[in-house]
């Protein structure tokens, strides 16, 4: 439910709750699911929670008390003794909800919970308890950078995402951790300084073994950062590489094609790849010869966003790039790129070179069909881009459509 949007009169839900005696509105309820929790509605929400309840995801809504929100979370434990699954999002930072949550972890079933996603600070107990959750396989936590961080062991995470509020040495903390089955990392971080983030991550996961593992790498920093992306590297298995810095002031992208070769060449298993912010429009970044290293490469990538030499594109056509000689043989057909979406953003685009950059983004990736701007310039080029793809398909159509009839108009005759 979302109340935000039909929100239930305070009046009927008063109605409701003296009717049912404190008993469960819905008895049968297995799930419970808020998307916006707003303050009118939060006393109400153990009307709908009962012992069959195994999952809770609540988002909240707008700044909403936190003494509300921290009585109401006490009730759970009570109300919903056998939780599998909880989620709890937009806390506010606050003492009584770090209580309230703590309270809430340690009186859950240690073997049963499943996931444990809740933007809140907990007691050192809790987070004993939290981080040697036997069959735990999604968590996500936030907590400061000195936070009291105990020996972890969770065998089944699957899906971890951390948000820390400043510094990353609790990152070599994790050193020797047991991560079994761990696929899939998000940090986010408001530390000013973030430092060598990546190098520290990659002495954890050689240390966990998640380096042969890890599928998805996720990071965003609400402050410019320019990272140093080899430390990455060495994952091969990569599919989904996702590195986000703002650009505040000026550019904050220093994405080049050396940059994008080595990713290219190292993971080439990428379907996934955004690195820096929603390109500006400083013009900078990644020139043709990156792009093909990448569609070369990388040829399961779908979804591309980095800052782009859009220039690059155009002299390629009038032949300002400088190609390698071509040989006597011809070159081997090689494997088209998958890739479907590419971000620009608001990239800036010489007028008049739509046409060129279509074109040459349809060779370099023959399956993109949607590029997404907000630059109203890249309009022409998602058009032209559109209309190709249509053209191409009824084209085909028409020609699989005469393979087939073609057997019926033969007749032979002497």
């Amino acid at each position: 439910m979302d109340p935000s949007q039909d929100p239930l009169p305070p009046d009927v839900l008063s109605v409701l709750q003296h009717h049912t005696l404190n008993t469960p509105l819905l008895p049968g309820l297995k799930a419970f699911t808020c998307r916006e929790a707003i303050v009118v509605f939060i006393p109400f929400i153990p009307l709908f929670l009962s012992p069959r309840i195994t999952v809770i995801d609540i988002r909240f809504a707008g700044s909403t008390p936190a003494l509300m929100i921290a009585s109401m979370i006490a009730t759970f434990s009570t109300l919903c003794p056998d939780l599998l699954e909880i989620s709890l999002r937009r806390l506010p930072i606050d003492q009584a909800i770090t209580a309230a949550v703590s309270n809430m972890l340690l009186a859950c079933n240690p073997d049963a919970l499943r996931k444990f996603e809740v933007d809140s600070l907990l007691t050192t107990a809790a987070y004993e308890v939290l981080y040697r959750l036997p069959n735990l396989r999604e968590l996500s936590t936030i907590f400061l950078g000195d936070t009291f961080l105990p020996p972890v062991l969770l065998p089944n995470l699957v899906w971890m995402e951390m948000t820390y509020l400043h510094g990353h040495e609790w990152l070599r903390r994790l050193n020797g951790a047991t991560f079994n089955k761990l696929t899939s990392v998000f940090f986010h971080t408001t530390s000013l300084e973030v430092g060598d983030f990546l190098q520290a991550f990659e002495s954890f996961a050689l240390a966990t073994s998640v380096s042969t593992k890890l599928s998805t790498f996720v990071f965003y920093s609400y402050h410019p950062w320019n990272p140093n992306y080899s430390p990455l590297l060495g994952f091969k298995q990569l599919t989904e590489l996702v590195i986000l810095t703002p650009c505040h002031v000026g550019c904050s992208s220093a994405i080049n094609d050396d940059i994008v070769t080595d990713l290219a060449r190292a993971i080439p298993k990428l379907k996934v790849l955004l690195l820096g912010s929603d390109p500006c429009q400083i013009p900078t970044g990644v020139t043709v010869k990156g792009l093909v290293e990448l569609a070369c490469h990388c040829t399961d990538l779908s979804t591309l966003r980095v800052h782009i030499r859009v220039d690059s594109l155009v002299q390629l056509a009038v032949g300002d790039v400088a190609t390698s000689p071509s040989t006597a043989e011809p070159a081997a057909p090689r494997v088209e790129c998958a890739l479907a979406n590419l971000g620009v953003g608001n990239m800036p685009i010489q007028e008049g070179s739509a046409l060129t950059v279509a074109l040459a983004l349809l060779h370099i990736f023959p399956g993109i069909s949607e590029i997404k701007y907000t630059n109203p310039h890249w309009r022409d080029v998602q058009n032209t881009i559109t209309l190709s793809k249509r053209l191409s398909n009824r084209i085909c159509a028409l020609a699989s459509f005469s393979s087939k009839s073609y057997p019926q108009y033969l007749r032979v005759t002497y």
